[in-house]
């Protein structure tokens, strides 16, 4: 049974509140979990302690047991001290679109106006 450790969201429309849960990775995101681990609101300022409240040893012993967390739990782990999380980088995300589309343009005309260098003869087969 792949386990997950991610949030499942809870709290009115316009109001967003996550309980950090344990559940299967199949089962939906507001449904069945295993075991609530704690809670997260964003709607708190950054300063506030209240802002996320979840026990991380108990996260520590299912980590130990398997389960992954996702990508918003690993940043949680990773501002603890638990576990490191790898930087990503998509460095075509900060290219505004427009100037993305003419490189990619630009790109296919080099390409098509390149004279083709013609095709060496096979080597006959024996």
């Amino acid at each position: 049974m792949p386990l997950v450790i991610r949030m499942a969201r809870a709290g009115t429309k316009k109001r967003p509140f996550y309980h950090i849960v344990v559940a299967d990775s199949r089962s939906p995101r507001d449904g069945r979990f295993i075991e609530r681990l704690g809670y997260f609101n964003p709607l708190l300022p950054k300063e506030k302690t209240e802002r996320l409240k979840w026990d991380i040893e108990k996260a520590k012993a299912w980590i130990a047991k398997g389960a992954q967390p996702s990508d918003r739990v690993m940043r949680f782990l990773d501002a603890a001290g638990v576990m490191k999380r790898t930087k990503r980088n998509n460095p075509e995300k900060a290219v505004p679109r427009k100037e993305r589309k003419a490189k990619e343009e630009a790109a296919k005309a080099a390409a098509a106006a390149a004279p083709k260098a013609p095709a060496a003869p096979a080597a006959p087969a024996t």
